[in-house]
């Protein structure tokens, strides 16, 4: 299948891009490396530098059979301070990209949403049926383009998956995160580990949790990767599935510090924070419906391989 992925150049995209090719798969990366980078994307895959506002021209020229589109600014924060960003980027880039893909009759779609457009939960684990409430602007415009999605698979017969999941660790085929701008919990702590940060902090130690610091969902990056790729084939036209990638029970910001020093052997000294305003106790996705519906099973679900693989690529030479 001749397939585009967008945002083929960053953490997820390029490993999903890896597996693509695995499958045998032609696949054509469009990226505009503002947080990619080229070296990321495997051999054997094409890659176009465009934005998705210019992905008009590219879809016409590469004729792809399906989409994947990871393309994003995905840092919670910053789309409290710039909105404009996230509306322009996820919002009207997605409308874009739609737009083009229906122009040559591609109607295929998996769209890379997240579970931050649950908001906080009334209860865990987060299953597909829980209101969407999300409480910034990057789980809302990730939120629009779900509904999005439905609209187009309605009213212009697209195939269309949307796969919400929380935190993406781990590394495949060579690849791993490489954030200019580093928020994600187990990268930081393998910082702290490498030496390169002094130490972590953990922001609160009194929720009422078994050892009292935040619990969260993990995916090994692989497992998403395989989940795109059952997700490809699985809707009909005119069908808009939505489904949630998750461990099923999560692991707490201690949990994850103790695993780091355990696969390092090295100490992650820590320093304790205050809250920090919203964060809920517990952030768990059921992926119940996709086992289901898919037969997707994680390969990679024990917190000490997703460290491991990770640390693979982040150890000093």
């Amino acid at each position: 299948m001749r397939v585009l992925v967008a945002g083929g150049a960053g953490y997820i995209g390029s490993v999903v891009t890896a597996s693509l090719l695995e499958g045998g798969h032609e696949v054509t990366v469009l990226d505009d490396l503002s947080t990619g980078h080229g070296d990321a994307v495997p051999d054997g895959a094409t890659l176009v530098r465009a934005s998705l506002h210019d992905s008009g021209p590219v879809l016409a020229d590469v004729r792809p059979e399906a989409v994947l589109h990871f393309a994003a600014k995905s840092l919670v924060g910053a789309s409290q301070v710039s909105p404009e960003d996230y509306w322009h980027t996820n919002v009207g880039g997605s409308l874009a990209l739609l737009e083009a893909m229906r122009a040559v009759d591609c109607r295929r779609i998996v769209f890379s949403s997240t579970a931050a457009t649950y908001g906080e939960p009334e209860s865990v684990p987060i299953t597909e049926d829980a209101p969407t409430r999300p409480t910034n602007t990057y789980g809302a415009s990730k939120l629009a383009v779900d509904h999005m999605l439905t609209s187009y698979a309605v009213a212009h017969s697209f195939a269309a998956v949307s796969l919400r999941y929380f935190n993406v660790a781990g590394a495949g085929h060579g690849r791993g995160e490489r954030h200019a701008t580093e928020t994600h919990l187990i990268p930081i702590a393998l910082q702290v580990a490498a030496g390169t940060r002094d130490a972590i902090t953990v922001y609160g130690e009194d929720y009422p949790t078994p050892d009292g610091t935040c619990v969260r969902d993990y995916v090994h990056v692989l497992d998403l990767a395989d989940a795109h790729l059952l997700a490809l084939p699985a809707p009909a036209p005119g069908e808009h599935r939505v489904y949630n990638l998750g461990n099923g029970t999560g692991f707490s910001v201690q949990q994850v510090v103790d695993a780091v020093r355990e696969v390092t052997g090295h100490p992650v000294p820590v320093v304790v924070g205050a809250r920090r305003a919203g964060d809920p106790a517990q952030l768990v996705a059921s992926s119940a419906r996709i086992r289901a519906d898919l037969g997707w099973t994680p390969q990679h679900a024990e917190l000490t391989t997703m460290v491991r693989d990770a640390w693979e690529l982040a150890r000093p030479a």
